[in-house]
């Protein structure tokens, strides 16, 4: 999900480099009948961006689960929470 992401940032040409992009993850895990299953998945990206891109990575993540490999094929079977955090710099 997180190079997912990363692509569709690149394309409004946001960079993604490990000092200004990472993502922190957590997930419930339940017992369902006696097995355990992931139920959810939290994910909280962090992006230091430029002030006058802060809206096209809004966009950006607005719409990059639908283009994400890995989030389609747990679509309607886990949960997927995500929200972006934008750290706006001056360049």
């Amino acid at each position: 999900m997180m190079g997912t992401l990363a692509t569709v940032m690149a394309g409004h040409k946001i960079p993604t480099n490990r000092d200004r992009y990472r993502a922190d993850v957590e997930a419930d895990i339940e017992d369902a009948d006696g097995v355990l299953k992931i139920t959810r998945i939290r994910v909280t990206y962090h992006l230091k961006v430029a002030r006058d891109k802060a809206e096209q990575a809004r966009e950006a993540m607005s719409i990059y689960l639908t283009h994400c490999p890995a989030a389609q094929s747990l679509v309607g079977c886990i949960d997927i929470l995500d929200q972006l955090v934008i750290e706006e710099q001056d360049r």
